[in-house]
């Protein structure tokens, strides 16, 4: 089933790691990064305790260990599948930079599937400093019996140890040891550790199309690396002043086009995305494409550095579009049109009268994520309250559900509005529909929905809220 963005009504999959009413959530189990592979058979998922988790497609008939047991909803059509638990393995531990005498966390900030010609699944993950390739793969173990000798044990069963030496004695004429049973169990295995290239913390990893290199992204540098090359790196991207006081913006987000081995886009805390070419130049500091939007000066507060800042910039799967998510909005982007997002969708602008109450306890700085289908024609982020929004690109409608078993608790539908037209500002809504808004949101702001992903092929995403790992079908 392709997906098109058209369902209406999103139904509850599965979930992992549910939580308990009241149950204390531990830090390091806070998922941290969500990643379907490119043709969604496998998902991966990181926490801040530098773990790893990945799970794969299976029939939903065929039901087992690790999968949630209790009963689920009819299966919504063309969802004909659910995921179960692979394997989990530990990819960063906790370091310390003596020099600078900086603690390096475990905490995972990305993780990104490579493509792969053999059942083996290779995938790259990065705490805030170092880039880790993994390879994860089917060992078979074999259970032998039967064997030609039985060792003798020291003088008398649980005895005191001598000085002599025991000889195996042959229990029986010789023969050859049977295999009584064989398992297949999965091991992971770190292949190459890209390290010491980033003075600053590392945001964003992209693999890519041509499938033998990769970026990864701090604050101020973009570097490319070849995957079978962990000794060297060739710097892409260099913003960094002469004098760091004449610094203004930090690069938030990059990644490659989904086809084109040669473009890439990188965000800034600016509201800037900027496309690079690496056909023109080696060094990618002068931008081939600039997208920005004029800000209206009705709009224009205190606050409005800070709230234009991308957190996240993503090419949809045919690499026609960008997806750019700033703190207030949601923008589509046409690569060929640099002056005005084709659509903009407002996610939180029920909250630009609490501004100052979301700087006093950091809320304003959080980084949320964003994710398109298939076919481009749905695009969905996190918000607040453990909720998610998807949008329609098609005909403009807005869906607000919430991360738990019953998704369309808090449903809030937006019928199409004109702000979402190409070039057109966005319309400020009335009192009362802010009022509506907040309440149907909620304000809670320690429970928040930062990360998700949209299955490339169907109408699926996972979404992390906390600990626990939610699947939803439409």
């Amino acid at each position: 089933m392709e997906a098109s963005g058209q369902g209406s009504d999103w139904q509850f999959l599965q979930c992992f790691g549910e939580r308990t009413p009241g149950e204390e959530i531990q830090e390091a189990d806070i998922i941290s990064t969500v990643e379907f592979d490119h043709d969604g058979m496998h998902l991966a998922t990181g926490d801040r305790g530098g773990r790893v988790v990945l799970f794969e497609r299976v029939n939903p008939n065929a039901r087992g260990p690790g999968m949630d047991v209790r009963q689920t909803p009819p299966m919504p059509h063309g969802a004909a599948f659910e995921c179960r638990y692979m394997t989990e393995f530990q990819s960063h531990e906790p370091e310390f930079d003596y020099l600078k005498s900086l603690e390096i966390e475990e905490k995972i900030n990305q993780v990104r599937w490579c493509r792969s010609s053999s059942a083996t699944r290779m995938l790259l993950s990065t705490n805030d400093k170092t880039v880790k390739l993994w390879k994860v793969y089917e060992k078979k173990v074999a259970c032998l019996a039967n064997f030609n000798v039985e060792s003798r044990g020291p003088a008398g069963l649980g005895g005191p140890w001598t000085n002599s030496v025991s000889m195996p004695r042959l229990s029986k004429p010789l023969h050859v040891p049977t295999v009584t049973s064989t398992e297949i169990l999965l091991a992971a295995r770190c292949k190459k550790v890209y390290a010491n290239a980033h003075t600053y913390h590392i945001n964003s990893i992209s693999v890519n199309s041509d499938g033998e290199t990769f970026l990864s992204a701090d604050d101020l540098r973009i570097n490319m690396w070849n995957l079978e090359i962990a000794e060297q790196s060739f710097n892409l991207v260099d913003i960094k002043p002469s004098n760091m006081e004449d610094l203004t913006e930090v690069i938030t987000s990059a990644e490659f086009h989904p086809t084109q081995c040669h473009t890439l886009a990188y965000s800034s805390s600016k509201g800037c995305i900027r496309l690079a070419d690496m056909r023109a130049a080696a060094l990618c500091d002068k931008h081939a494409k600039a997208y920005e939007e004029a800000e209206s000066q009705a709009n224009k507060s205190f606050f409005s550095e800070i709230i234009t800042s991308i957190s996240n910039v993503q090419f949809t799967s045919n690499g026609r579009y960008m997806l750019s998510r700033d703190y207030m909005t949601l923008k589509l982007w046409d690569i060929n049109m640099e002056s005005a997002p084709v659509m903009t969708f407002n996610v939180h602008e029920q909250l630009r009268a609490k501004l100052c109450d979301l700087y006093e306890n950091d809320s304003i700085f959080d980084k949320f994520g964003c994710c398109s289908n298939g076919s481009g024609t749905a695009v969905a982020t996190g918000s607040y309250n453990n909720l998610f929004r998807v949008f329609n690109t098609q005909d403009r409608t807005d869906m607000t559900l919430e991360a738990s078993r019953d998704p369309m608790r808090k449903r809030l539908q937006v019928p199409p509005s004109k702000n979402s037209r190409a070039g057109a500002a966005p319309r400020k809504p009335s009192p009362a529909k802010w009022a509506a808004d907040s309440a149907e949101l909620g304000s809670d702001y320690a429970s928040k929905l930062l990360h998700l992903a949209w299955h490339p092929e169907v109408n699926m995403i996972a979404a992390a809220a906390s600990n626990s790992l939610y699947m939803y079908c439409a």
